[in-house]
């Protein structure tokens, strides 16, 4: 009989479970080990009494993605769930500004940016997305889908595929921020596309101009998943499921063995072991590189410099009547004192005095009709960015509640008020996004994207011990829903191949 490789994947994030999916389609044994309830890892939800609101990542982009991922499972994207189409991508606004939407129709935007700012900003707009376009073309299979991360391959792919001229426009010793001072004079635009760095828990001031690349991605198309990001984990384990894998929820890793310096398998909590021809770890890198996986594979990838983390967040997840501003799905108000912000962040390590406040109306559409229609009850969650210092310091009661204060004045500043229903809202802090993702002190997004050569820094798919491979937003391609998946994708593809040349053990 022949022996059918057995793969065990530990962690049942995004990262995780496209791993499993993508091993289980190519007949591998799968068994995907998760500690946690559910499947999602950062996709997760809270319960505010009876009613369940998305905790997590709310934008998802490159759909295309999960079509290949579902197509290699012999399964439909589309008859696995609803999604929708964003119209409007976002709305932003400012103190005493009114509002700025940007638009999937691209020509829209560029005359709204016009409406909004005037003195032909909406022609560089048009101009700066050509540029994000150049890039995403000269990065998309070159970088992002492939899983060989240094910089002199990079370069050499590029050059083969007669690309140098994009290359050379990349243009990565340069700011985002610097990027976008040439290519338009509001200011608050400025603010508006460097918010993308913050994607990747970064500041606009520090990272590379290539992150313009994501105003591309989004243009591309913002999807919306019917019933919360949450059901796209859940539907990508049922998958899995449907094709072999075997899910243990409630199943904590607390060792990864290995036998003469190879990979063999892995100890639980409960003293039980799964031996296993290769492992996929889909958790941060610094929980490997610390040791929580064991003292015999903490030598397979450097945990993350506490200077090189990217940031955390303070959440709040609640339901809620608003009245006054028009929001839609995904709304921005931004501080008045953005580069303060952001020292407040990396320099001062401290919860901003002046912080930005995303919002996520998980009740709300993406078109004009919808952000006009009346709602009862909003479920919403709140995030504004926080220094990822969970393992050395607790924020207590009252710098929460100064924080909370501080977004309240900035939104009714803008136009919204808030009040909250029955149920108090859920706050998460970075302390408690440490103890959800260990060894972390709470980043959310793996290394900060700080200077040119920090996407080159993450780890790729192999580790340094041959059979364990990597998987999850620290690793290469980065944090994001689809770049996980894409993680996910490679650890699979480098099992895949290395299994094939030694075979089974």
């Amino acid at each position: 009989m022949q022996h059918r490789n057995r793969v065990t994947v530990i962690g049942a994030g995004i990262g995780g479970v496209a791993a499993a999916v993508a091993l289980a389609a190519r007949g591998c044994d799968v068994t995907l080990l998760e500690r946690g309830a559910t499947p999602g890892g950062k996709m997760r939800e809270v319960a505010i009494g009876d009613t369940r609101i998305d905790a997590g990542p709310t934008v998802l982009t490159m759909r295309w993605v999960f079509d290949e991922l579902f197509d290699l499972a012999g399964a439909s994207l589309e008859a696995e769930l609803d999604f929708t189409a964003a119209e409007i991508l976002a709305r932003h606004a400012w103190d005493d500004s009114g509002y700025l939407d940007l638009f999937a129709d691209m020509e829209q935007s560029a005359a709204a940016i016009d409406a909004f700012s005037g003195r032909g900003e909406g022609k560089r707009f048009l101009a700066f997305m050509a540029e994000a376009r150049d890039i995403h073309r000269t990065l998309k299979d070159s970088f992002i889908r492939n899983s060989k991360t240094n910089l002199l391959g990079l370069t050499g792919r590029v050059g083969r595929e007669g690309n140098l001229g994009g290359w050379l426009r990349l243009n990565p010793y340069a700011s985002l921020w610097q990027a976008l001072g040439k290519h338009f004079r509001d200011p608050r635009l400025q603010q508006l596309f460097g918010r993308y760095a913050t994607y990747a828990g970064s500041s606009p001031f520090l990272a590379p101009a290539t992150l313009m690349l994501i105003a591309h991605v989004e243009q591309e198309g913002v999807w919306l998943v019917e019933g919360g990001m949450h059901r796209l984990a859940v539907t990508l384990a049922r998958l899995a499921e449907r094709l072999g894998a075997t899910i243990r929820y409630g199943a904590e890793v607390t060792e990864i063995l290995t036998t003469r310096g190879c990979t063999v398998g892995v100890r639980l909590g409960d003293g039980s072991r799964i031996d296993a021809d290769a492992v996929v770890l889909n958790a941060d890198v610094s929980a490997l590189g610390s040791g929580l996986f064991g003292k015999d594979v903490a030598h397979a990838v450097q945990p993350t410099a506490r200077a090189h983390r990217s940031m955390s967040a303070l959440t709040w997840n609640m339901v809620a009547h608003t009245s006054g501003f028009p929001l839609v799905r995904h709304s921005v108000f931004f501080s008045d004192r953005y580069p303060a912000e952001f020292d407040d962040i990396f320099k001062h390590s401290r919860l901003p005095q002046g912080p930005t406040v995303y919002i996520c109306a998980q009740d709300r559409g993406t078109d004009h009709a919808a952000a006009a229609a009346r709602v009862e009850q909003d479920r919403l969650l709140l995030l504004v960015n926080a220094p990822p210092i969970g393992d050395r310091h607790e924020f207590g009661p009252e710098e929460i509640a100064r924080s909370y204060a501080a977004v309240l004045a900035l939104l009714e500043r803008c136009g919204l008020t808030l009040q909250s229903g029955s149920d108090a809202p859920v706050a998460t802090s970075p302390r408690q996004f440490d103890r959800l993702f260990p060894a972390t002190g709470g980043a959310l997004y793996g290394r900060a994207s700080h200077g040119w050569q920090a996407s080159f820094s993450r780890p790729g798919a192999r580790s340094k011990v041959p059979g364990l491979y990597l998987a999850g937003g620290s690793t290469h391609p980065g944090a994001g829903v689809p770049m996980a998946a894409l993680s996910g994708r490679q650890a699979a593809n480098a099992v895949l191949e290395d299994l094939g040349k030694r075979g089974p053990h």
